[in-house]
């Protein structure tokens, strides 16, 4: 039996990978309470009795899986932000190896990054994993830092695979407001609202843009090949079908049918990402074999959940 712990199941992509974990019919673990995040001697504590619960759900003949799609850094988090993050995830693998049913019993751990951030500077025409990373961020830095982490865990213990996906850039329905990121979904929100939008980087910009169940059902995929073969495996995990902002606002106009407000400006953070950024992957090329909804249906998907949502927070409001 396979026994899975979506760590940040409450996120864009976190909810994604519970959604495709569920649909192979696997056992989810959760743990006894929400942790909180914000207080380090709290979230160690609840770490502590989560991994304890998790372990005791383990058994010699099962095997065990672990996805960190946590996290609440961005591209502009400053590096004091950043750090509990890097520090919880150390502490999550330090309490793996000290509990037995889990050294002995075959595991697996995928972790989150991104693409996007950790080739924010690269010349490469075309990204692939064998392009060197470029980061331009303590957001990137500190998610290479993760990536040595969870690394060096499968060094030390022999039998676990890893999957380090670095993903592009994520779109899917309840994207979180309280994020500075998301540009598709700002876009959505603002038309319904009927506010400007503002946009921060020139209209030819090239961005590869994958839903976020898309992602999810590639990255559960990939992680179940390796465990054929423990292995710490690289992949980025992309759309492959790069778009430019002009054609995204596009195709915003033909499925709202009105024209989006844009108010185009530059900011401190315009100078941090790439102007035209453009990923293949290269290693396990039939984890891809579904790669999810063209951008114009994902789109139109995001604008109908959008609109319920934006439907029940009015109602909300006029009840009060």
């Amino acid at each position: 039996m396979k026994i899975a712990w979506v760590l940040g199941a409450g996120g864009l992509l976190g909810s994604a990978l519970c959604h495709e974990l569920r649909r192979q019919d696997n056992e989810l673990f959760i743990p006894g309470e929400s942790f909180c995040w914000s207080t380090g001697s709290e979230l160690a504590r609840q770490m502590k009795q989560a991994v304890q619960a998790f372990a005791s759900r383990v058994g010699a003949d099962d095997q065990w899986e672990i996805y960190w799609a946590a996290g609440i850094g961005t591209m502009s988090s400053l590096p004091a932000a950043l750090a509990p993050e890097t520090a919880a995830l150390s502490l999550l693998l330090q309490l793996l190896e000290s509990h037995q049913s889990l050294t002995t019993a075959p595991g697996a751990i995928a972790l989150a990054s991104s693409a996007g951030a950790i080739y924010a500077d690269s010349a490469d025409d075309i990204i692939t994993e064998n392009t060197k990373p470029a980061p331009t961020t303590a957001y990137a830095r500190e998610k290479l830092r993760q990536e040595e982490l969870v690394g060096s865990f499968a060094l030390a213990k022999i039998g676990t695979a890893v999957l380090i996906a670095r993903i592009s850039t994520l779109y899917g329905p309840s994207q979180a407001t309280d994020k500075r990121q998301g540009l598709l979904a700002h876009i959505a929100r603002s038309i319904l609202r009927n506010q400007p939008i503002q946009i921060y980087v020139p209209y030819d910009t090239i961005r590869d843009y994958i839903s976020a169940s898309a992602a999810a059902a590639v990255m559960v995929s990939t992680l179940r090949m390796t465990e054929a073969r423990p292995e710490v495996l690289l992949k980025i995990i992309a759309s492959e079908d790069p778009v430019t902002i002009a054609e995204i606002v596009s195709i915003f106009r033909r499925i709202a049918r009105r024209t989006p407000r844009i108010v185009t400006s530059t900011n401190r953070l315009s100078s941090l990402y790439a102007r035209r950024v453009q990923f293949r992957s290269i290693v396990r090329l039939e984890s891809a074999t579904t790669p999810g909804d063209r951008l114009p249906v994902g789109i139109a998907q995001l604008m109908m959940a959008e609109r319920s949502a934006f439907v029940r927070t009015s109602i909300g409001c006029c009840r009060e």
